[in-house]
């Protein structure tokens, strides 16, 4: 079975930086493609950034330049890095894997 536990949300002031993590379990990760999405209030859930299994990486428009996505393949384990953060990336980040979702984590940014 297949689980995505994301961590490393919270409040931060506009300007500053977080990373986080998304643990993953029952899948082979080395070779899985890997996302974050988003959803604020009142909007639908939108894509952060990919990576393949490659370490190809996309990005939204809206986070070029700002985020970065990595992962650890000893690890199992899949980071956003989000720095020069906007009180319009406040939302709950989701780690994905094809059909499979983690529970989220909420991130603020508010001053």
């Amino acid at each position: 079975q297949v689980q995505l536990v994301e961590s490393g949300g919270g409040l931060v002031q506009p300007g500053g930086s977080l990373r986080l993590s998304c643990a993953a379990s029952g899948l082979i990760f080395s070779i899985a493609t890997m996302g974050w999405y988003r959803q604020a209030p009142g909007k639908e859930r939108e894509s952060v950034a990919t990576i393949t299994s490659d370490g190809s990486t996309t990005y939204a428009d809206s986070v070029k330049g700002r985020f970065t996505v990595s992962r650890d393949n000893a690890k199992n384990t899949l980071y956003l890095q989000m720095n020069s953060l906007k009180p319009e990336d406040t939302a709950i980040y989701y780690c994905n894997h094809w059909r499979y979702w983690g529970q989220g984590t909420q991130v603020t940014v508010s001053s």
